[in-house]
């Protein structure tokens, strides 16, 4: 089944043309049954790899652009009286559906923001005293501007803390920009046809699940976390939701890779996309690139060093 997921991730690398790390990431933030925050300057590509992936694994997405003035009920739905009827009648709102793109989330305001919570946590909406169990699966894919940005709110710790993964996909290099321009009229490239179905992705998930993680790799994670949580440098320590979805991400790295067991490397992979934005804070001097430098050199190698 891996090489599946191996010919979707080569198939929205022609779309996203240059950003193969940042593809495979975003799958397997998808097999790991996470949400995916996507921070990075408009332009970037960041719509065009949410809807990627909404095509390539067939589910059905919808774009919500968060503006200042956007309301929770512009999100969940509304309950509308039916005169007819002589009574209420629930109206579903766009977050009803299998891949959702919360686009440029932090423009919003924290109330609109706060929308998204409990269907991201939860995997429903609950309105008016009644519960409505969202789409399977049901997965956020949140952009957002730099917070230098005019117009933006900052997304409190809570909200990010929902999101299994965060990439930046950065400008891409001279070759790959060259290639986008001679082919930006080339319709086949930007079609992406269904390769896998909801059943397929469904069996990925649990075979992710499956994936062996020894003691020495558990322990590995442990030793990342407890340091976080020891030095001063890290006033925002990993939780121990941190540490589930690291091994949850772990375990997906490992499944696209073609293996039924996690290494140390796997960690590695997925350190940076599940703990920069869970590790940051107003209160440190040190660069995010500083702080998992100093977190794997410090932390990791004598986990590495027993584990292999």
């Amino acid at each position: 089944m891996q090489h599946l997921f191996s010919a979707a991730v080569s198939k929205i690398s022609q779309v996203l043309i240059g950003k193969q790390r940042q593809v495979e990431l975003a799958v397997t933030c998808l097999l790991a049954n996470g949400h995916l925050l996507i921070e990075d300057l408009p332009g970037m590509g960041k719509t065009t790899l949410s809807h990627a992936l909404a095509n390539v694994f067939g589910l059905a997405d919808t774009r919500i652009q968060f503006t200042s003035d956007l309301l929770p009920a512009d999100v969940l739905g509304v309950s509308i009286f039916d005169q007819a009827a002589q009574t209420f009648s629930f109206h579903h709102g766009p977050v009803f559906n299998q891949i959702v793109l919360a686009d440029e989330i932090n423009r919003a305001s924290p109330k609109s923001q706060s929308a998204l919570l409990e269907a991201m946590e939860e995997k429903q909406v609950s309105i008016d005293g009644k519960t409505y169990p969202l789409p399977r699966p049901f997965f956020v894919i949140a952009t957002q501007n730099p917070s230098f940005q005019s117009g933006t709110y900052p997304l409190p710790e809570s909200q990010l803390d929902r999101f299994l993964m965060r990439i930046v996909l950065g400008y891409p290099n001279i070759d790959a920009e060259k290639r986008m321009l001679v082919e930006q009229y080339d319709d086949t490239r930007h079609t992406t046809e269904p390769m896998l179905t909801v059943t397929d992705l469904f069996a990925a998930q649990k075979a992710c699940q499956d994936i062996h993680v020894s003691d020495a790799v558990i322990n590995y994670i442990l030793r990342l976390a407890n340091y976080t949580r020891n030095e001063p440098e890290f006033p925002n320590a990993l939780s121990p939701r941190a540490t589930k979805a690291l091994l949850r991400a772990t375990r997906a790295w490992a499944f696209l890779q073609g293996r039924d067991f996690a290494i140390p490397e796997d960690v590695q992979a997925v350190l940076p996309s599940v703990a920069e934005h869970r590790l940051r804070s107003k209160l440190t001097d040190l660069g995010d690139d500083q702080m998992l430098s100093e977190l794997l050199v410090d932390a990791v190698n004598p986990i590495i060093a027993q584990a292999s």
